[in-house]
Protein backbone atom coordinates (compact mmCIF):
# COMPACT_ATOMS: atom_id res chain seq x y z
CA UNK A 1 0.00 0.00 0.00
CA UNK A 2 1.18 3.54 -1.01
CA UNK A 3 0.13 6.77 0.04
CA UNK A 4 -3.13 7.97 -2.12
CA UNK A 5 -5.99 9.98 -2.45
CA UNK A 6 -8.89 8.64 -4.28
CA UNK A 7 -12.20 10.61 -4.70
CA UNK A 8 -15.50 9.47 -6.24
CA UNK A 9 -17.81 11.53 -7.54
CA UNK A 10 -21.33 10.52 -7.73
CA UNK A 11 -23.97 13.49 -9.34
CA UNK A 12 -26.14 14.83 -6.47
CA UNK A 13 -27.99 18.86 -6.80
CA UNK A 14 -25.16 19.38 -8.85
CA UNK A 15 -23.56 21.74 -9.82
CA UNK A 16 -24.13 23.47 -6.24
CA UNK A 17 -23.65 20.25 -3.85
CA UNK A 18 -21.60 17.25 -4.73
CA UNK A 19 -21.45 13.82 -3.18
CA UNK A 20 -18.19 12.13 -2.80
CA UNK A 21 -16.55 9.07 -1.33
CA UNK A 22 -13.30 10.28 -0.29
CA UNK A 23 -10.50 7.15 0.23
CA UNK A 24 -6.99 7.73 1.34
CA UNK A 25 -4.23 5.97 2.72
CA UNK A 26 -0.91 7.23 4.14
CA UNK A 27 0.92 3.23 3.22
CA UNK A 28 0.52 2.09 6.83
CA UNK A 29 -3.74 3.22 7.58
CA UNK A 30 -6.45 3.91 5.54
CA UNK A 31 -10.18 5.71 5.76
CA UNK A 32 -12.85 6.19 3.58
CA UNK A 33 -16.12 8.12 4.08
CA UNK A 34 -18.98 9.56 2.19
CA UNK A 35 -19.13 13.19 2.26
CA UNK A 36 -21.35 16.15 0.96
CA UNK A 37 -20.07 19.28 0.57
CA UNK A 38 -20.80 23.05 -1.86
CA UNK A 39 -19.07 22.11 -5.41
CA UNK A 40 -17.31 25.42 -5.20
CA UNK A 41 -14.78 23.61 -2.26
CA UNK A 42 -13.71 21.99 -5.25
CA UNK A 43 -12.23 25.14 -6.75
CA UNK A 44 -10.71 26.35 -3.82
CA UNK A 45 -8.73 23.82 -3.16
CA UNK A 46 -7.27 23.73 -6.37
CA UNK A 47 -6.54 27.55 -5.82
CA UNK A 48 -5.18 26.52 -2.69
CA UNK A 49 -3.13 24.08 -3.30
CA UNK A 50 -1.66 24.90 -6.42
CA UNK A 51 -0.10 27.79 -4.85
CA UNK A 52 1.28 25.99 -1.72
CA UNK A 53 3.23 26.53 -0.07
CA UNK A 54 0.87 29.48 1.38
CA UNK A 55 2.02 32.78 1.30
CA UNK A 56 -0.17 34.10 3.80
CA UNK A 57 -1.25 31.22 6.00
CA UNK A 58 0.72 27.66 7.30
CA UNK A 59 -2.26 25.64 6.61
CA UNK A 60 -5.54 25.13 4.71
CA UNK A 61 -8.46 23.31 6.54
CA UNK A 62 -11.24 21.68 4.61
CA UNK A 63 -13.41 20.43 7.33
CA UNK A 64 -17.71 19.19 7.43
CA UNK A 65 -19.59 17.81 9.51
CA UNK A 66 -19.27 17.75 13.52
CA UNK A 67 -18.03 15.23 16.02
CA UNK A 68 -20.45 16.49 18.59
CA UNK A 69 -22.95 14.66 19.65
CA UNK A 70 -25.53 17.47 20.55
CA UNK A 71 -24.90 18.61 16.60
CA UNK A 72 -26.60 15.46 15.51
CA UNK A 73 -24.31 15.51 11.95
CA UNK A 74 -23.84 12.97 9.98
CA UNK A 75 -20.27 12.92 9.50
CA UNK A 76 -17.22 14.38 10.41
CA UNK A 77 -14.73 14.90 7.97
CA UNK A 78 -11.18 16.60 8.47
CA UNK A 79 -8.43 16.78 5.48
CA UNK A 80 -5.46 19.70 6.81
CA UNK A 81 -2.86 20.60 4.51
CA UNK A 82 0.15 22.13 6.46
CA UNK A 83 3.87 22.51 6.26
CA UNK A 84 5.74 20.72 8.85
CA UNK A 85 7.89 22.78 10.85
CA UNK A 86 11.63 22.85 10.31
CA UNK A 87 11.53 20.89 7.38
CA UNK A 88 10.50 21.25 3.17
CA UNK A 89 7.71 18.93 3.92
CA UNK A 90 3.99 18.83 3.60
CA UNK A 91 1.50 16.76 5.54
CA UNK A 92 -2.55 16.40 4.73
CA UNK A 93 -3.61 15.04 7.86
CA UNK A 94 -7.02 13.47 7.83
CA UNK A 95 -9.68 12.40 10.41
CA UNK A 96 -12.82 10.25 9.06
CA UNK A 97 -15.57 10.11 11.04
CA UNK A 98 -18.94 8.26 10.43
CA UNK A 99 -20.78 9.21 13.88
CA UNK A 100 -22.15 6.12 14.08
CA UNK A 101 -22.29 4.03 17.36
CA UNK A 102 -21.56 0.47 18.36
CA UNK A 103 -20.34 -2.31 15.52
CA UNK A 104 -21.38 0.35 12.84
CA UNK A 105 -18.65 2.82 14.24
CA UNK A 106 -15.61 3.49 12.17
CA UNK A 107 -13.14 6.42 12.72
CA UNK A 108 -9.52 6.86 10.94
CA UNK A 109 -6.85 9.21 11.13
CA UNK A 110 -3.69 9.67 9.98
CA UNK A 111 -1.48 12.34 8.05
CA UNK A 112 0.59 11.53 4.83
CA UNK A 113 3.78 13.09 3.76
CA UNK A 114 4.61 14.58 0.59
CA UNK A 115 6.58 17.80 -1.23
CA UNK A 116 5.03 21.15 -2.05
CA UNK A 117 5.09 20.02 -5.39
CA UNK A 118 3.31 16.83 -4.58
CA UNK A 119 0.47 18.95 -3.41
CA UNK A 120 0.76 21.29 -6.26
CA UNK A 121 0.08 18.47 -8.52
CA UNK A 122 -2.79 17.36 -6.43
CA UNK A 123 -4.37 21.41 -6.68
CA UNK A 124 -3.94 20.46 -10.53
CA UNK A 125 -6.05 17.30 -10.71
CA UNK A 126 -8.89 19.17 -8.29
CA UNK A 127 -8.91 21.91 -11.16
CA UNK A 128 -10.21 19.08 -13.39
CA UNK A 129 -11.94 17.08 -11.15
CA UNK A 130 -14.12 20.81 -10.48
CA UNK A 131 -15.52 20.88 -13.81
CA UNK A 132 -17.66 18.28 -13.53
CA UNK A 133 -17.41 16.42 -15.95
CA UNK A 134 -15.20 12.90 -14.73
CA UNK A 135 -16.25 11.06 -11.90
CA UNK A 136 -12.76 10.07 -9.91
CA UNK A 137 -9.95 11.76 -8.80
CA UNK A 138 -7.02 9.79 -7.92
CA UNK A 139 -3.60 10.73 -6.24
CA UNK A 140 -0.38 8.88 -5.43
CA UNK A 141 1.64 11.88 -4.63
CA UNK A 142 3.83 12.01 -7.49
CA UNK A 143 1.35 11.19 -10.36
CA UNK A 144 -2.55 11.54 -10.65
CA UNK A 145 -5.60 11.19 -12.96
CA UNK A 146 -9.45 12.49 -13.43
CA UNK A 147 -11.21 9.91 -15.42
Amino acid sequence: MEKSIKIIRNPYEEPYHINLIFKASNGESMGQLEIYDNADRLKKLADVLEDFPFKDENKYLWELGSEKPEDRFAFYFKCEFSLIKHTSDCLVGIRLNNNEDGIEKSISEFNIQCKPAELNKLGQLFREFSKLEKETLTWNGVNGKVE
